[in-house]
């Protein structure tokens, strides 16, 4: 079966479900969106790396505004997990040579985590990665399929950022 045929597929069985049925389908849905990432698409990046990025997303997430310093306790928290499974990660990202520590401009005590010049190369290649992967999943898309599509899924992500800072 070709991917077009596997889309139409698809889409068939996404027509005929009920409103009750769609929904419940999107958990799921998403659940393969994260494994649609290891799509052998140009450039691609290694299943250890691919987890390493989750690592660096949430270091640029929290540095992003400049208002907090990076600690490996805030990409814990930010991850919902524990501080000793938080430190083995952050240890691999600087194993890896992705991420560095520094001591804290706000307390001297305190050290933060910045990317390196390696981890800013691999979170190039990891977008540059998904956006191939993107592209491929839906190169039979219209551009307004694709446009729309992605207005959603950045609005569903707001809004789920929005939930998880209200339970923080």
């Amino acid at each position: 079966m070709t991917k077009q045929q596997e889309d139409a597929a698809g889409a068939s069985d996404a027509a005929g479900m009920s409103d009750e049925e769609l929904l419940n389908a999107v958990g799921p849905a998403f659940g393969k969106l994260r494994r649609s990432s290891l799509l052998e698409v140009e450039d691609p990046i290694s299943q250890k790396d691919l987890g390493r990025t989750l690592v660096l997303n949430v270091v640029l997430e929290i540095g992003q505004d400049g208002a907090r310093e990076v600690t490996v306790g805030a990409v814990g928290a930010h991850l919902g997990t524990d501080p000793s499974v938080a430190s083995r990660m952050v240890s691999d990202c600087i194993s890896a040579g992705y991420l560095v520590r520094a001591a804290s401009q706000q307390d001297g005590r305190r050290t933060v985590l910045h990317l390196s010049p390696g981890g800013e190369e691999l979170m190039v290649r990891f977008r540059r990665h998904q956006r191939s992967a993107f592209e491929y999943i839906t190169a039979d898309w219209s551009e307004r399929e694709r446009l729309d599509f992605a207005r959603l899924m950045l609005k569903y992500v707001a809004s789920q950022e929005s939930l998880r800072r209200r339970g923080a």
